[in-house]
């Protein structure tokens, strides 16, 4: 399966325009350099949490939004050299200098696809998570996320992707494992629903909440400490 770079990050509200540009003259660097997609979306109903959340993950503002992004690869070999080639080309330094945005406060980590259900319809919206899940469970966990992905795609969903973190780093102000309160014995998990458009979403979930086999989580991961959120396509190439 494809290899995924999950990003989280918060830009002013202000900077949307300015924002979508800049990752916009950037394409052609990732595309020459193996990226197969490459996806941005823009926060749109993402709440706040009790415990953990997308706000207090990169430390958002008042002011900020959040954004949840990532590209896709071949495979890990293909990331790699990707990002060892992003590294070296000369554009990028200058590229990063000019962010509309604090990239400090980015949290970001490479992720295995577990798992991908696709019926390769473009995506008018989508609900983003992550996931912290003890590493135990993978296997229990994937065949549980195959299961719900399934009930998703009933009422209506596009895709389904969960990826396995794989190469996460820490970060020395924000990171994943942080996102989640991830323990030692933790890994953390990057996921997201594709739909057609945000009004199937919301008639959907009511759907999805309400039956059954979406309450067989039996323990495999604490929920409380996932952070989830509904973003709008920004940009997808």
């Amino acid at each position: 399966m494809s290899y995924i770079d999950g990003f989280v990050g918060a830009v002013p509200a202000a900077n949307k325009d300015a924002y979508r540009q800049h990752v916009l003259e950037a394409v052609p660097l990732f595309k020459e350099s193996g990226v197969a997609r490459m996806v941005e979306t823009w926060g749109d109903d993402v709440g706040k949490g009790e415990v953990t959340d997308f706000f207090r993950a990169v430390e958002a503002t008042a002011e900020e939004v959040i954004v949840f992004s990532w590209m896709e690869y071949p495979d890990r070999e293909a990331r790699q050299a990707a990002n060892e080639r992003m590294m070296s080309d000369e554009h990028m330094g200058a590229a990063v200098e000019q962010m509309p945005f604090d990239g400090e406060r980015v949290i970001y980590g490479g992720f295995a696809t577990i798992l991908d259900k696709d019926s390769g319809a473009e995506p008018g919206y989508i609900d983003g998570s992550v996931i912290p899940v003890p590493t135990a469970n993978k296997d229990a966990y994937t065949e549980l996320a195959a299961m719900r992905a399934e009930v998703m795609m009933e009422h209506g969903a596009t895709r389904v992707v969960n990826a396995w973190g794989d190469d996460v780093p820490d970060g020395k102000r924000t990171d994943f494992k942080r996102a989640v309160n991830a323990t030692a014995e933790e890994s953390v998990v990057f996921a997201r629903v594709e739909w057609p458009s945000k009004e199937i979403r919301d008639a959907a979930w009511p759907k999805i909440y309400g039956d059954a086999r979406m309450h067989t989580e039996k323990g495999l991961f604490e929920g409380e400490r996932m952070i989830f959120g509904g973003f709008a396509p920004l940009l997808d190439v």
